[in-house]
This record gives C-alpha cells, structure tokens and sequence, in this order.
C-alpha cells in the first residue's frame, strides 16, 4: 500500500523555501545619487512585488496542484515509506522512458551510417548497454541518501562553482534528447498520415502533453510511467513480428579488418552515450524516498529497467536498419524519414499497423516527461534569483526552447545523433570518474573516523553531510575536480571522431577512425584525479 505522505507539496518545500531565500542578492539600485528615504521606499515596493508574487503562486500551485519544490533538500521527516513494491516501480520507470522509437531509431546507425553487419551491431549494442547503465544505476542511489537532485550532489564532488558547468552540460544533453525526441514523434505521426501531417504538427502534439505532465509534478510523473511501458511493449512485439522476417542477418560488415574495428568503438561509444547520459538525473526521482533505503535495491531496480528497454528497443532498431539494403520498400521509406522506416516495418498490418505507429509516436512522450521535469531542476541550480522562479514556471520555458530547436532541426535527425549523443556521453563519463574517486579514496576513509552516534544521528552518511548542500563554504573547493574534468577533455578531444572534428589519435584507427574520446578521457582522469585531490586537501582542508 502507497503511503499517503508521498511526494509532499506543502510548506518549506517550494522554489521559495528558506533555504533558497537565504542567499538572496540584494536588489542594486540605480547608480544615480538617491537619498535615504528614496532608497528606503524603492526596497520595500520591491519587497512588497516579491511578496505578493509569492502569495499568487502559492495559491495558484495549491489550486492546481502543482508540485512546489524546487531543489530545495527533501529532510528525512518529508520522505515516503517504501516497499517491496517501489522497487517495481523504479524498474517500470525506467523501462517506460527508454522503451521508445527514439531508442530504435538511434540504434539504426549501426548498420546505416557505420555500416556493420547485424551481429556486429547487436553485440556493440548490448555490451554499451550493459556498460553505459552503470552510470544512472549509481547516481540514483544519491536520491534516497541525500533528499538532494544529481546536480546538486555533484557540488560535493566538484565544487559549488564548478559544479555549475557541469549543471549547463546537463542542460544541453535534456534538450539534446527533448528536440530528438519531438522530431522522432513527428515523424512518426506524419509517416501515419501518408505524409499528410506536416511535421510540425506532430512536434508541437508531444511538446504540449509533457508539458502538462511534467509541470504538475513528481506524483503524476511517477503515476504515468508506471503504465506507460504496457503499450510500448505490446507494439513492440508486434513490430519484431510484422517485421522481423525481413531483418537481414547475414550480410558482413563493410570495411577491412581496422576500419571495421574502428567503427565498432565509435557505435560502441553512441550506444553507450544514451544510457549513460540518464545519469545526470537520475537521482531527481527518489529524492522521496528514505534515507534507510537499500542502495543496491534502488541500483538493481535501475539497472534492470534501463537495460532491459535499451536492448530491447537497440536489437530491434538494429533489425529494421539491416532490411534497408534488401527491401526496396524500407528503402524507399528510410528516403522520407527514420520513423516512415519504422512504420514501413508494420505495414503488413494495414489500419491496425498505423495505430501501433501512433501509440510509438506517443510513446516517447514518457521519456520526454523524464528530461523535461529534470531541466527545470537544473536550471534553478545555475543561480540563486533562478532558483526563486517556480519550477513550473522554468518548465514552461524548457518546453518552449527544445520546441523551437526541434521546429528548426526537424530534417538534420541523423545529424544530431550522431554528433551530439556520442559527444555529451564524454563529459557524463569524465564526471562520474571523478565522483567514483572521490567517495572511494577519499570520503569513504573520512566516513570511518565519523563517529558511530553522528552517523546514527543521520548527519553523515559516507562522509557526506548533505545538510549543507547549499553553502559554499562547505563542499570542497573544486579545483583538483575542475582541473582533472578538464584534462580528461584534453585526453578526448585528442581522440574525438565526429564529422565536424576527427583528433589526430582517432584518424589513425582505421580507414574512417574510431572514436576512442570516451575512453581516453576517463583514463586521464582517473590517473589525475587523486594526486590533484590529495594537493587540494592539504591546501585548503576541504
């Protein structure tokens, strides 16, 4: 049974909480000469505006609804009971956001653009799966543990200040996939309509139904993706029977023995890039949860649910790609668009084949909801008078901008895969290097000398007081993590593969390269991360 104290809204919860009130800046004031009583009555008219705003918006969000925090800590007395239950819950969450066409479609690459054979394809497509689900399998342990959203547990690993770019990286990869994932939908829609649809229509269809979604909150977020995997499974299955007779499993990769080698890293590394890139908000869903909360129960619930999906949907991505060669039919659809590909594969079934494409169509929205819910998040976090804003508010303007990108990179689809999934799965890799050694060097021997009493008290946990995740004084200083995040960059940028850039290392794999930048920039940044660590510690104590 569900407790009745889940997902709370009411007060201290708020984008306006004490917590983020606190560190507000001054108003300045003009820089003309202004007396006493001028300056006195322009504070309190600007005191009085904020004041009143505050009040409209808490009796708009209790009207309607709406959850009110914003990233404000979740305290151990706000959370929810959990139960044998939640951890099924997790799993179909996870599963509901990555069983979508946009999986499938990305997963298309492997045969049509690096030109490998099925098995090929299919093996570089689960070993990144089963690789790249580590990383939100991790990150979303910190949810339960710290009542804090990823972005602002990155503070205790990077610095306050530093913390910050990696809150913009998070950013640009949430409306990377929110504008893929509008264009995927469009696509679809139109490909049912026989082209009828314009593309733009479809687009704007999905933005307005995460919108609604997203903008109530963190209850009907989790309510919709516990059902939204059922008809995203069904169709699924009905797509490998309608189409899976003709997925060509046979044909060889294209290339001699090095190119073929280089172009398995590079899908390797695109296959990876997507899970992977969950874990940049993937404890923004448990912050409700309780401290006591088994980390390897909320681990194991992730892992299985993203791994599942991908595979899933990356084989069968990989299936209609490979029957693009022998079928002229797909071929031709493949011409029009990605998702005129995936409804050519459900053609055989007539009117009942377009339904399925609609309920594909449809289906990326649970995924959308995800990223969307998550931006406005991170967007608060990038300054103190953001973070004022209502979180429904920031939702409102995330939507807008990913529909804009969307409307105007609505015929570069393949484009954007293949130069920005691979190139955001760099910096999420970089990071969680860092965030790995600092808890298993450093804060993990810090958590031994913590006092039994001060651990049972709840204060710390692995060395970790979240108490103090907005003050800045507190969390370390940053410049060794700056610095090793950084250098790892150098070590990919030297091994980078995309269209618009190939780095000296990664031209010499092969006739077209390998895209060896993920790899290569975690090696440099493990190997720097603890000596610059261990200079800041001595340093600056913190």
């Amino acid at each position: 049974m569900e407790s009745k104290r889940a997902f709370p809204s009411q007060e201290g919860t708020g984008a306006f909480s004490k917590d983020i009130e606190k560190g507000r800046e001054a108003v300045p004031f003009p820089s003309t000469t202004i007396s006493s009583t001028e300056a006195s009555s322009y504070a309190h008219t600007q005191s009085s505006i904020w004041q009143k705003l505050k009040q409209w918006n808490a009796r708009f969000e209790a009207f309607t609804g709406l959850e009110s925090r914003g990233i404000a800590r979740v305290l151990p007395s706000e959370r929810q009971l959990i139960t044998a239950s939640s951890y099924l819950q997790i799993a179909l969450l996870w599963i509901s956001c990555d069983l979508t066409v946009n999986s499938i479609t990305l997963a298309m690459l492997g045969p049509l653009v690096f030109e490998l054979s099925f098995k090929d394809s299919a093996l570089c497509a689960v070993f990144g799966v089963l690789i790249g689900c580590l990383g939100p399998a991790y990150t979303s342990t910190w949810g339960p543990r710290s009542g804090n959203r990823t972005m602002i547990v990155t503070r205790y690993f990077m610095g306050y200040y530093p913390s910050k770019i990696c809150c913009v990286l998070s950013m640009v990869i949430t409306l990377g996939y929110s504008t893929i994932n509008c264009i995927i939908t469009g696509q679809l829609l139109s490909a049912v309509q026989g082209g009828g649809m314009p593309l733009v229509v479809g687009i704007i269809i999905v933005a307005v139904i995460t919108l609604i979604v997203a903008v109530v909150g963190m209850k009907a977020f989790h309510t919709y993706e516990r059902y939204a995997w059922i008809p995203q499974a069904i169709v699924f299955f009905v797509l490998v029977g309608s189409a899976g007779p003709q997925f060509d499993t046979s044909t060889p990769s294209v290339g001699n023995k090095t190119t073929i080698i280089g172009h398995r890293l590079s899908y390797l590394a695109l296959c990876l890039s997507s899970p992977l890139a969950w874990a940049t908000c993937a404890a923004d869903f448990f912050v409700y949860y309780p401290p006591s909360t088994p980390k390897r129960g909320i681990f194991l619930s992730t892992y299985i649910g993203n791994a599942l999906a991908f595979c899933f949907a990356y084989l069968l991505g990989i299936g209609l790609a490979s029957g693009v060669a022998q079928n002229p039919a797909w071929a031709t659809a493949f011409s029009s668009s990605q998702g005129a590909l995936i409804l050519a594969g459900l053609s055989g079934l007539r009117g009942f084949g377009s339904f399925c494409g609609v309920i594909l169509a449809l289906g990326v929205i649970a995924d959308q909801i995800a990223a969307t819910y998550s931006s406005a998040l991170v967007l608060q976090m990038l300054d103190r008078r953001v973070a004022r804003v209502p979180r429904w508010l920031l939702t409102c303007l995330i939507v807008v901008i990913y529909t804009a990108c969307a409307l105007g990179g609505r015929n570069y689809l393949f484009d954007i895969f293949q130069n920005f999934l691979a190139l955001m799965g760099y910096w999420v890799g970089i990071f969680l290097s860092i965030a790995l050694e600092e808890q298993v060097l450093f804060r993990a021997a810090r958590s031994k000398r913590v006092l039994s009493s001060e651990r049972e008290a709840g204060e710390f946990d692995d060395g970790y007081d979240w108490d103090v995740w907005n003050d800045w004084r507190a969390v370390p200083v940053g410049l060794a993590a700056l610095t090793a995040f950084l250098l790892g960059w150098v070590g990919a940028v030297v091994c980078i593969d995309q269209a618009w850039y190939v780095g000296p290392i990664a031209r010499m794999v092969g006739r077209d390269g390998a895209d060896l930048g993920l790899w290569v920039g975690i090696g440099f940044t493990l190997l720097t991360y603890p000596l610059l660590r261990i200079l800041e510690l001595r340093r600056f104590g913190r």
